[in-house]
């Protein structure tokens, strides 16, 4: 990519934009327990290791964990919208916003399966940069 104002960059320094243009999300998963964190960190919560920490790429769907429909919100932030808490399939556990549903409770359900879906956010930063950021959205369901 080149580094033009047209360009996004990703919003969050665990998402990676390679030059193919296909964004990932990575995490950090311990060589000792096989827990998967996507924060930065020194050693393992689950085991209390400190070497083996190893950067993955996380996977793009999961199962719904949380989910709470937000209808206040700062100033120019659009609501209702659906903030949700992801199982992310393969490990680790990721907050985002879950579009392509109605804000309302009985669209969705927990454990309902969801996918990873990347866009560019909805706002610039002063200089006009635009950023990608990550969303869940509905996945495919099981026959």
């Amino acid at each position: 990519m080149s580094d033009t104002l047209s360009d996004p960059r990703p919003l969050l320094p665990f998402l990676s934009i390679p030059g193919d243009g296909s964004p990932f999300l990575t995490g950090l998963r311990c060589s000792s327990c096989g827990a998967t964190f996507t924060d930065a960190r020194s050693h393992c919560a689950g085991c209390g290791s400190r070497d083996g920490l190893q950067s993955v790429r996380l996977g793009p769907t999961g199962r719904l964990y949380a989910f709470t429909v937000v209808h206040r919100s700062f100033p120019e932030v659009k609501v209702p919208y659906v903030s949700a808490v992801v199982d992310l399939d393969g490990g680790g556990v990721l907050k985002g916003n879950l579009v392509g549903v109605s804000p309302d409770s009985e669209s969705i359900r927990v454990g309902m399966a969801v996918e990873l879906y990347f866009d560019v956010a909805d706002q610039l930063d002063e200089e006009g940069q635009s950023y990608l950021a990550y969303f869940f959205r509905p996945g495919k369901t099981e026959s």
